[in-house]
């Protein structure tokens, strides 16, 4: 058996076994060295998973994870959400398209799914259920929502694409996340709106509009925050890592003397737990990094780019097939394992059809989004199935309903690589 099957049976064993995903990386790189190297190349295994995080970009990562938690734990969800019930008003589906440019704007923050779900989902689902909306559709919902979230600078995602491929600019891609992103989030809208109008939810009559001068005054620091990060990566004023660094700072500000829910001693426990979740991403790195060097002295990833290439001329035959294997994958496992364990092989097919890499990119971070709320792994869904005690099997049917609907939305960057790529032109960016 060659080396190459020895270290791809060896990962997906482990995996099925229930072994974590960062240590199966690496120990099947290693597997994949022993067998077709040679024993005494196991001394680059230290070497190899220090180049693999000792990146700059990567500095934003844990920064940006760190804001997101600072912005949930600041009150920020509970404005945004008053502010939104005020300017949509009580009508059937309000709260729903509530929840959906909830999450949406909690994304331009965090750029993390499963913790918007969280803040979003704590807020939201008491004032849901009150309204008539069932508990399945509501966590699937936000769930749904919270996915976008991958799309919507800044994101941890794309931060991690632009490392992996060679020549990518973070800020083409993230100004190529944006209109995707909204529209991913306009086509949830469509089906949550129908459904409520069609089953009655929330009759208008027993919502309370909250006053909307006073709900935008309490909301101005949260819908600062996008515009802040945003402008200035746009102005030059400072480099994507440099901002998770202003945005870490701002949500400290608003947090300690704005919305004043926080205090120094919850700042220390925020600390300590976006380390922890920094800590788990960081080591999924750095042993990729064993995986990635073993696939590539072997010549694993050549063979396999070369066999996929082989499956047909047809390039969009191929981009479907490719977004398919990274949905079902998208629901097995996290964005930033996809994006280490599949670049390797699908760059050299990006490279021969001649795609663009941020509009390819954009496609596989919407894949992946939809994996997020689809079973039966989901990590948004079990986020929001948890706050809602609800079953994760009781969400299948509605879960079906907005995979359907987002997937309207990658058809049409699919068809329309404009969507994705007018942003980044127009600002100048490289793509």
């Amino acid at each position: 058996m060659s080396p190459d099957l020895w270290m791809l049976l060896a990962f997906a064993g482990l995996l099925i076994a229930g072994v974590p995903v960062a240590f199966s990386l690496g120990l099947s790189g290693a597997v994949g060295i022993v067998a077709g190297l040679s024993p005494s190349m196991l001394s680059t295994l230290g070497t190899n998973t220090y180049n693999s995080v000792a990146k700059y970009p990567l500095i934003a990562i844990p920064l940006f994870i760190l804001t997101g938690l600072i912005f949930e734990r600041a009150g920020v969800a509970a404005r945004l959400v008053r502010f939104a019930q005020a300017l949509i008003g009580p009508r059937h589906g309000g709260l729903a398209l509530v929840a959906v440019l909830v999450c949406m704007i909690m994304g331009g923050m965090s750029g993390s799914g499963p913790a918007d779900a969280a803040a979003v989902a704590m807020v939201m689902l008491p004032s849901m259920t009150r309204a008539g909306y069932p508990r399945p559709f509501s966590a699937t919902l936000i769930a749904a929502s919270a996915s976008t979230a991958i799309l919507i600078p800044p994101s941890v995602a794309l931060i991690l694409y632009s490392i992996v491929v060679p020549g990518v600019d973070l800020r083409a891609l993230f100004a190529a996340g944006l209109f995707p992103g909204m529209l991913a989030g306009a086509a949830l809208l469509v089906p949550a709106w129908w459904l409520a109008r069609r089953y009655r939810w929330e009759a208008p009559e027993n919502v309370e509009r909250p006053p909307l001068a006073e709900s935008f005054r309490q909301a101005i620091p949260a819908l600062f925050a996008p515009i802040l990060i945003l402008g200035g990566l746009r102005s030059g004023l400072f480099t994507p890592t440099e901002a998770a660094v202003v945005a870490v700072a701002y949500g400290v500000v608003v947090g300690l003397w704005l919305t004043r829910e926080l205090g120094w001693r919850d700042l220390w426990e925020l600390f300590g737990e976006a380390a922890v979740i920094s800590g788990v991403v960081m080591l999924i790195i750095a042993l990729a990094g064993i995986f990635a060097w073993a696939g590539t002295m072997l010549g694993t990833f050549r063979h396999m780019a070369e066999w996929v290439i082989g499956l047909s001329d047809n390039g969009v035959l191929l981009l479907a097939l490719i977004m398919l294997a990274v949905l079902v994958a998208g629901m097995l496992l996290d964005a930033i394992s996809i994006y280490l364990i599949l670049m390797p092989i699908l760059i050299p097919v990006m490279q021969h059809f001649d795609w663009n890499p941020v509009w390819f990119g954009i496609l596989l971070a919407m894949n992946i989004a939809i994996g997020q709320f689809t079973p039966p792994v989901a990590v948004n869904l079990m986020v929001t199935t948890e706050v809602a005690r609800v079953r994760l099997e009781q969400t299948i049917g509605w879960a079906m309903v907005f995979v359907l609907a987002m997937a309207v939305a990658l058809a049409l960057v699919v068809v329309f690589p404009g969507i994705a790529l007018w942003l980044p032109g127009v600002l100048g960016y490289n793509v």
